[in-house]
């Protein structure tokens, strides 16, 4: 299969904004005595509105507090920490590949576009994206499909010839709503979540030539490819 065009996740797969969002919650809950478990909160990963730490916190201790005041505190430390955070390993590589290969490059993300485009320009690859597609242009985020349906209606590609890269469930499963190969590169939060929806699951983007991935993606996506996933790292 000849692929037209790429669309990236950005939170989690292009910068790890998802490990420290998640580890300050976890800290906030702990330091009211309760823990704040992975299984809780995968729900939250890739997607938004599906759960809220502040009335899940405000159940367990019986406490009322300004739930706005919490957030904005846990978002403040969230951001400071991502400033430290690196691009992920092989993104910039493979979006260079994509750009010089000919091939549509967009960013698809639940998140806003006053998030997204920000740490794109901070990071200095907005340029290295054709698209960025973000939720308030839609009337759904991820687990929908409507993000990736968006971003190839704005590469002007038919959906089956453009691949996902994603690192969450609730990504892979909008990707594949949308009728679109999907990779998912697990970062170090969503690595134990179950990603075995994707058609290819990689360690790392770092390492892999996007011509081997897309081979490799050709390879493992047909019609009678096995419904519990598809390749792993590893296999050929």
């Amino acid at each position: 299969m000849k692929f037209a065009a790429l669309i990236l996740d950005f939170d989690g797969l292009i910068l790890d904004t998802e490990s420290p969002i998640f580890e300050e919650w976890r800290a906030t809950f702990r330091a009211r005595g309760h823990d704040l478990g992975l299984d809780v909160w995968q729900d939250s990963v890739g997607t938004v509105g599906a759960y809220d730490p502040c009335a899940h916190l405000a159940a367990l201790t019986g406490a009322e507090f300004d739930h706005e005041a919490l957030r904005q505190e846990v978002n403040a430390r969230h951001r400071i920490r991502c400033e430290a955070q690196p691009l992920l390993p092989g993104i910039v590589d493979r979006a260079r590949e994509a750009r010089a290969a000919g091939l549509g490059t967009a960013v698809a993300s639940s998140s806003l576009s006053s998030w997204v485009e920000g740490w794109l320009a901070r990071h200095g690859i907005r340029d290295l994206f054709d698209v960025v597609c973000t939720r308030e242009q839609v009337r759904q985020a991820k687990p929908a499909p409507d993000l990736f349906l968006l971003a190839a209606t704005r590469l002007d590609v038919p959906p089956h010839l453009c691949v996902v890269f994603e690192d969450s469930p609730n990504g892979i499963r909008a990707a594949r709503a949308a009728g679109m190969c999907c990779v998912a590169i697990p970062n170090p939060l969503t690595r134990f979540l179950p990603l075995g929806e994707a058609d290819l699951v990689l360690d790392s983007l770092a390492g892999h030539s996007l011509a081997e991935i897309l081979e490799r993606l050709g390879k493992c996506h047909h019609p009678s490819r096995d419904a519990a996933g598809g390749e792993k790292e590893g296999e050929r």
